[in-house]
C-alpha cells in the first residue's frame, strides 16, 4: 500500500505549524496506525529530518495515551477503536489521510500530534475519587450493589481518558470524561457520601479549565472507543441539579 499522509506539525505551543505532505510507501495492512508512522518516522531520521511526535504507551487499548484526528474523525474511521488499535487494511491503497492534534483550548499543542492533556488530571484531583480507609481487600459480598447498578458502573469505569469526546464535541465539552467518572464513583455505595460534592467540584474544575458545556449532539458518543453512552451524562446533571438545591437548601 502507498498512502498520502498530511501530517500537522508544530514545534511547540508558541509557534505555528503547518501541515506537511509525506508519501508512506510499502504499507503492510497488518501494520497497526502507529506502527505505520514508526516506519515512516524510521525513514525520516535517515534523511536527518525531525521524526513526527505523537502520544503512545501501551499499545493496547487501554491506557487512553494514544489520539490525534484523522480526516476530522477522532481515532479515526473505525467505532469503538482508538488509535493503536486501528490497523491499515481499514484504508485503501493511494488514499489520503489528514492527520490532526485533538483541537480543544483545553488541550493545548505540546509537539505536532501531541496534545496536553493534564486538564483532565486537574478534573479527576476535583473529585474523582472516593475518601476510603485503604488496607486489605474487603470481602466481595461484604458490600452487596445491585447488579444493574455494577454493570453501569463497570460501563462507566471502562473510560480510559483519551479525550476524543473532547476533540470531537463542536463546544470542546469533557461532560462525556466528566460523566463515566461521576457514575461509576455515584452508582457504588462507596461514593456515596461524597456524591453531590463529587459533581459540583468536578463541573467547577471543568469550567476553570475552559472546557465547553454540552448541547447533546452526540459526536462525543461516536468516537468514544469504550462507547460510553450519554446516559453518564444525564445521570451528571441530575446529581449536579440535586447537589444544587441541597446547597441552597442549607
Amino acid at each position: 500500500m502507498r498512502l498520502l499522509l498530511h501530517i500537522w506539525r508544530q514545534r511547540n505551543a508558541q509557534e505555528k505549524g503547518r501541515t506537511i505532505r509525506y508519501l508512506a510507501a510499502d504499507v503492510n495492512p497488518d501494520m497497526s496506525f502507529l506502527e505505520m508512522l514508526d516506519v515512516l518516522n524510521e525513514s525520516l531520521i535517515a534523511k536527518g529530518e525531525e521524526p513526527v511526535a505523537f502520544d503512545h504507551d501501551c499499545r493496547e487499548g487501554i491506557c487512553g495515551t494514544c489520539g490525534f484526528m484523522i480526516n476530522g474523525v477522532a481515532h479515526g474511521p473505525l467505532r469503538g477503536t482508538t488509535l493503536c488499535q486501528l490497523h491499515m487494511r481499514h484504508f485503501h491503497d493511494g488514499e489520503e489521510l489528514y492527520l490532526e492534534p485533538w483541537r480543544a483550548r483545553a488541550f493545548p499543542v505540546v509537539r505536532d500530534l501531541v496534545v496536553d492533556r493534564s486538564a483532565f488530571d486537574r478534573l479527576i484531583s476535583a473529585g474523582g475519587f472516593i475518601s476510603a480507609s485503604t488496607g486489605s481487600a474487603p470481602d466481595g459480598n461484604a458490600i452487596l450493589v445491585p447488579k444493574e447498578n455494577a454493570e453501569q458502573a463497570m460501563d462507566a469505569a471502562a473510560c480510559i481518558g483519551c479525550g476524543a469526546c473532547v476533540a470531537m464535541c463542536p463546544n470542546a465539552s469533557a461532560s462525556l470524561f466528566m460523566g463515566a467518572k461521576i457514575s461509576h464513583l455515584g452508582l457504588l455505595p462507596q461514593g456515596q457520601p461524597e456524591r453531590l460534592e463529587r459533581v459540583l467540584a468536578m463541573v467547577a474544575q471543568s469550567n476553570e479549565e475552559r472546557f465547553g458545556g454540552c448541547t447533546n449532539i452526540g459526536e462525543c458518543e461516536a468516537v468514544c472507543p469504550k462507547q460510553i453512552k450519554l446516559d453518564v451524562i444525564a445521570r451528571m446533571h441530575r446529581d449536579f441539579l440535586r447537589a444544587g438545591w441541597r446547597r441552597r437548601a442549607f
